[in-house]
Formats: structure tokens, C-alpha cells, sequence
């Protein structure tokens, strides 16, 4: 499997990691989304402290996390009970 090595950088600090070709645009895209957090987080609380920053950061992904988990379990939801309606319907065709 080929990998590439890449350096991201997340705060003040680069992190070198080894990723699949096709999985760089994501990876990067990732660190971006973080650091526009932290500027974020920076500029609307005053803090400085590093750590305080990321663990913001991490707090608010896990949240968007959560929320869009629960909004793919109501499409599953709704899109089994779909299925099923249209089976039925199906089966009285028949």
C-alpha cells in the first residue's frame, strides 16, 4: 500500500504523518478546519493557553459529531420504514 509522508500543522505545532494518496485532500482539509477553530476560539475568548484551545476544539467536533450521528440514525429510520411501506405495496401488487 502506498502511502504519503505529509507534515500537518494544528496550532503551533507540526504533526508528520503517513497517509493514503487519496486520503491527503481530507486529512489536510481536517487540519484547516481545526486551525480556523482555534483562531475562532482564540479571537471570541481571549484565551492563549494551547491546551484550553484544543480541548474547546475537540469538545465542539465531538458535539457536531453527536448531532450529525443522530441525524443519520433518524434518515435510517425513516428511510427503513419507507422501504418497507414500499414492499408492502409491492407485495399487494403482485
Amino acid at each position: 500500500m502506498e502511502t504519503l509522508a505529509i507534515k500537518v500543522k494544528i496550532g503551533d505545532r507540526e504533526y508528520p504523518m503517513r497517509v493514503k494518496p487519496e486520503d491527503e485532500g481530507k486529512i489536510r482539509h481536517a487540519g484547516r478546519m481545526i486551525n480556523e477553530k482555534l483562531k475562532k476560539y482564540k479571537s471570541e475568548f481571549g484565551l492563549d493557553d494551547s491546551t484550553d484551545l484544543l480541548a474547546m476544539v475537540a469538545f465542539d467536533f465531538m458535539v457536531e459529531s453527536l448531532e450529525t450521528n443522530a441525524g443519520n440514525e433518524q434518515d435510517s429510520v425513516h428511510i427503513q420504514h419507507s422501504l418497507a411501506h414500499i414492499s408492502a405495496l409491492l407485495a399487494k401488487a403482485v
